[in-house]
């Protein structure tokens, strides 16, 4: 596989509006080389008969069943609030109408 060249780093860099020095683009040559080589070794490691994974060890839902519960009644959630009104917790605005 041929290395990425300075140029086609600049490329790169001006289709993503980034501005690059002279030095960053030998810098970032090396690195993107570096990159591309290690993903053409995963390529070549892939085999047929393995199947496509999207993680490495499998997963389980760890999210509990929804049950309904007995819970506080909202009076006793409402009197250790600071401010309350209309049955709710009463905060600062901290937008204007305006806005």
């Amino acid at each position: 596989m041929a290395a990425i060249s300075r140029e086609e780093v600049a490329h790169l860099a001006r289709l993503s509006r980034l501005a690059v020095t002279e030095e960053e683009l030998d810098k970032f040559a090396g690195q993107l080389d570096v990159i591309l080589q290690s993903v053409a070794r995963i390529g070549d490691v892939a085999a047929e008969d393995i199947p496509p994974t999207s993680h490495s060890v499998p997963l389980t839902n760890v999210y509990r069943d929804d049950v309904v519960q007995p819970s506080l009644q909202q009076d006793d959630v409402l009197a250790g609030a600071p401010d309350a009104a209309e049955g709710r917790f009463r905060v600062p605005r901290i937008l204007s109408e305006e806005e």
